[in-house]
């Protein structure tokens, strides 16, 4: 897989005053049960939010598909995939979101200044005695980088 294939493009449409008629902000849409962007329809849907400079991961789901939008802030995913890492910056004002596949290891980092939130899409609703999520090493991977 190469990185594009992680990044799913996603529609932002202008909104409009009613009575001017001006542009006063815009729809991003995530998710709608007619288009193709998700293979399976998402059955739980969160926000998480990870501090300035801090890690969440590296971890991966055995059973569950990811599928990640940064709505506050800027964080960056690395995605190990056939012993190589991609990284995927993302931010609030992107237009995409970050595909991880189950069995597939992660990690995102807080690159912003502030805290930094993120939307997640799963297809299998967590529950509170599962085990399918396993903590993973990334060993060779240079953290420092975003320092």
């Amino acid at each position: 897989m190469n990185k594009e294939q992680f990044i799913i493009p996603l529609e932002i449409h202008p909104t409009k005053n009613t009575t001017t008629q001006k542009i006063n902000g815009s729809l991003t849409v995530i998710w709608r049960n007619w288009d193709s962007k998700i293979s399976k329809d998402p059955e739980m849907v969160y926000v998480s939010s990870v501090n300035t400079g801090e890690i969440k991961g590296p971890h991966l789901h055995t059973k569950r598909n990811s599928y990640f939008t940064c709505i506050s802030g800027k964080v960056v995913f690395i995605i190990k995939y056939d012993d190589e890492y991609i990284e995927i910056e993302t931010g609030e004002n992107d237009s995409q979101m970050i595909f991880v596949p189950k069995n597939i290891p992660s990690a995102h980092i807080n690159l912003s200044d502030g805290l930094s939130s993120v939307l997640t899409l799963a297809d299998l609703a967590w529950k509170p005695n599962d085990d399918e999520m396993l903590n993973v090493e990334f060993n060779d991977y240079d953290w420092n980088k975003w320092k």
